[in-house]
């Protein structure tokens, strides 16, 4: 066809947003490798030991059996029979073999404060359990600290038991896969600037390789959401981290406190949760970073009724967070690992069959009710991935709903180009 502009068009052109290219390239890279694990655990350190996995799933399946097992659970909370049918057995078999996926060794508030001794001691015989876990190889896939903030009178203790911590688990300058650590009530851009500085120092000293360190950011200070001078904080904190933030976390209560609204109407569905949520979200976009939602503290406990209750809302929780786009929330007792797994699993699997076919349709180009396009493929394909990493969907299903194996929906979820093509596997067939 005939074109006006030349080749000095379009190369002043390439000049012109030489700088944006870089600049979207460095900053919004897209989602990122590797699996975003649907919860996080906190344990106050003075009560984790190497096998508390196992003693949290034996205390979820007895809360289970106690309530007349999986099936009644299931029919008590609102889990229509036939769904039900489905992921129950598949709960069970979660918490028999993977019941934490993402853990969190708490020196911050559910530890308190102890003493320097009484908590150096115990930043050595925490560290001592987590490594016998990891070398019997029944650690969790995550695992890491949650130290004290980067307020003046909290910042040298924290700083101790992260530098205790780090020095105790790394070994011949590396660090165990899956650590994670924890950077609570970050109220300013400038506490993330300071840790980038330490995680930098604390680098050259162990002999890890740079930018070895990554850190979660908690968003519990309405400072962080919204600054004296009009901007959102949060934005800027994030790529303030120079590439080590690989979370931010919103803080139900401590935020939810700080804003003013009275204990009992404190919430994850509270309206100002949604509004940090919303902006923590937009902030997280294209960015690679992940996000999770906060907790609810009405625990499981006590009498059936209160523990039915409990459940009910955990999983109207947990549903509600998976349907507004974050994946990931904490648990803080073993009893609401079933409800985490059975709103989870129950969000991937009733969701199966449609967004199945709508990616075969895309990717095989067979047609179809729906007319998508490669955003909306590339969401399909992040949805059926989080669902096989997590354990409710099998790799054989998804090969034969889709066409594609864990590895095929992997590439479609996170292009490594623009060429938006993933072949169908060797032998599959347009329906």
């Amino acid at each position: 066809m005939r074109t006006t502009l030349s080749g000095d068009d379009l190369r002043r052109v390439d000049a012109e947003l030489s700088d944006t290219d870089s600049f979207l390239e460095r900053t919004y890279p897209g989602d990122r490798d590797g699996r975003q694990p649907v919860h996080t655990v906190y344990v106050p350190a003075d009560r984790y030991n190497a096998d508390l996995p196992a003693q949290w799933a034996a205390q979820a399946l007895r809360a289970v059996a106690e309530h007349g097992g999986i099936e009644t659970v299931c029919a008590e909370i609102g889990v229509p029979a036939a769904l039900a049918a489905q992921i129950g057995p598949r709960v069970l078999a979660k918490l028999e073999r993977e019941p934490i996926e993402d853990l969190r060794i708490d020196f911050e508030d559910g530890y308190g404060t102890r003493g320097d001794d009484a908590e150096d001691a115990e930043v050595e015989r925490a560290t001592g359990q987590l490594r016998e876990a990891i070398e019997a190889g029944t650690a969790t896939p995550f695992f890491g600290l949650r130290f004290k903030c980067l307020e003046a009178p909290t910042r040298r203790r924290g700083l101790r038991t992260l530098d205790g911590f780090l020095t105790a688990l790394a070994h011949r300058g590396e660090l165990p896969d899956g650590l994670v650590v924890t950077l609570p009530k970050v109220s300013t851009v400038s506490q993330v600037e300071a840790m980038v500085g330490v995680c930098e120092r604390l680098e050259t000293a162990l002999g890890l390789p740079s930018g070895r360190i990554g850190f979660e950011i908690q968003v519990e200070t309405p400072q962080l959401v919204l600054a004296a001078d009009g901007t959102i904080p949060v934005a800027r904190a994030l790529h303030a981290g120079a590439g080590r933030v690989t979370s931010l976390h919103y803080g139900t209560y401590d935020y939810s406190a700080s804003m003013g609204v009275a204990a009992e109407h404190q919430s994850m569905e509270h309206p100002v949760a949604d509004q940090a949520k919303a902006l923590m979200q937009l902030a997280v976009a294209g960015t690679g970073v992940h996000l999770s939602d906060g907790s609810t503290n009405v625990l499981p406990v006590g009498e059936p009724g209160h523990v039915i209750d409990a459940w009910r809302l955990h999983h109207r929780l947990v549903s509600r967070s998976l349907a507004h786009g974050i994946y990931q929330g904490w648990d803080l007792h073993p009893a609401q690992l079933p409800t985490r797994y059975l709103a989870t699993f129950g969000f991937y699997r009733g969701g199966f069959a449609r967004a199945a076919q709508r990616l075969h349709a895309y990717v095989h180009k067979s047609g179809g009710g729906v007319l998508d396009e490669p955003a909306t493929a590339r969401a399909l394909a992040r949805y059926l991935h989080r669902g096989y990493a997590c354990g409710a969907l099998d790799e054989m299903e998804l090969r034969e709903a889709t066409g594609l194996d864990p590895a095929g929906l992997a590439l479609l979820a996170r292009p490594k180009s623009d060429t938006e093509s993933v072949l169908p596997l060797s032998g599959s067939t347009d329906e």
